[in-house]
């Protein structure tokens, strides 16, 4: 009668851990499953070297080579681009309103005429950037990135209506 316990006892124990563990192994493979936040919606997009004229509101572009890219006129309204590379890119009139761009490089971009009303630019580098009738109106920028585009702030954006001057408050 006690062996009986006792494999009935055992058989209980290596019934649970089993249960357990299948349990406990889905939880971790749903979990380790989804994609980190920087790639989730990438493989989506169709990315082309001309974008020219797109909606691409709301598209996440973290960690992208975007060097060169034609994105001029397009629709980027809340669009991410945290650490990407928008070097020597084209964002002619595009809109970037409420849009974030962390550590982006900007360098020797072509930004004329580009809203970027109310968005989040910390970090990023616009050195040797075309900013003429950008509109910065309420973006958010480091002192030191405010103090350099006012050194070449020129022009009124065509949308706004505002001067690149006047929205970075120079």
């Amino acid at each position: 009668m006690i062996k009986t316990i006792r494999f009935s006892l055992i058989k209980n124990i290596i019934i649970s851990m089993l249960a357990f563990g299948i349990l406990f192994s889905n939880f971790v493979n749903s979990a380790w499953a989804k994609r980190p936040p920087e790639i989730r919606n990438q493989q989506d997009l169709d990315l082309k070297q001309d974008m020219h004229g797109q909606d691409l509101s709301g598209n996440e572009f973290v960690k992208f080579d975007l060097h060169g890219f034609n994105f001029s006129d397009s629709n980027l309204q809340g669009a991410v681009f945290n650490n990407s590379k928008l070097n020597n890119a084209s964002l002619s009139g595009a809109d970037l309103t409420d849009a974030l761009a962390y550590a982006t490089d900007f360098t020797d971009a072509d930004l004329t005429d580009v809203n970027f009303t109310n968005a989040l630019l910390m970090e990023s580098n616009f050195d040797g950037a075309k900013i003429d009738g950008a509109d910065f109106t309420d973006a958010v920028l480091s002192r030191i990135q405010q103090k350099d585009l006012c050194k070449k702030a020129n022009g009124v954006n065509s949308s706004t209506g505002e001067s690149t001057e006047y929205s970075l408050g120079c």
